[in-house]
């Protein structure tokens, strides 16, 4: 045999034995290339936000007092109910009726200033203010329970898996996952 033939006869065996390794290594079973979802549960976060809201309101304000014992009413009563108390009776009946008069008509102009008083008043607007919360939940990522070959465990997702969850070397692909927790 030329040295030509032996060297082809071997690099022939060689690439023969290669190409079978090749073909037996795809063959092996790596294991699954998905893990099964079994079950999805959105985690869900609670948002408060406060807000000032404001309306205007119509007020109603009573007047400053000027004259708070109403001395103008019970003077200005007294004097008209001693002129009148004046105009009836004769004698010492006329100056008891005068000062009964005088004594009916201040009361009478006393609470007669009193209510005008108390009616006395003016309306503004003025503009009132609460703080009311509006509260709104968030989806923030997605606790997921998963089946790989005979292993269930959970993860934690910022999205939604679908139905399968890819596999690389016997290891979950999780582009974004937070954290794998332990298996059950």
């Amino acid at each position: 045999m030329n040295k030509s033939m032996i060297v082809g006869a071997v690099l022939g065996a060689v690439g023969v034995t290669a190409g079978g390794a090749f073909a037996t290594y795809k063959m092996v079973d790596k294991g699954p290339e998905y893990a099964d979802v079994l079950a999805v549960k959105p985690v869900k976060e609670t948002i408060n936000t406060p807000r000032e809201v404001c309306k205007d309101v119509t007020v109603t304000h009573r007047r400053p007092v000027r004259d708070q014992h109403q001395v103008t009413g019970t003077v200005i009563g007294a004097l008209a109910g001693g002129l009148l108390g004046n105009q009836i009776g004769h004698g010492s009946g006329r100056t008891i009726a005068t000062v009964a008069g005088a004594a009916a008509g201040g009361y009478a102009g006393n609470k007669v200033q009193e209510g005008m008083q108390q009616r006395n008043t003016y309306t503004s607007t003025e503009t009132r203010c609460d703080t009311v919360t509006d509260t709104s939940e968030k989806v923030v990522g997605y606790d997921v329970e998963y089946r790989l070959g005979e292993k269930v465990g959970q993860v934690r997702m910022d999205r939604q898996p679908g139905s399968r969850i890819p596999v690389r070397d016997g290891q979950l692909v999780l582009a974004g996952a937070a954290q794998e927790t332990a298996s059950r």
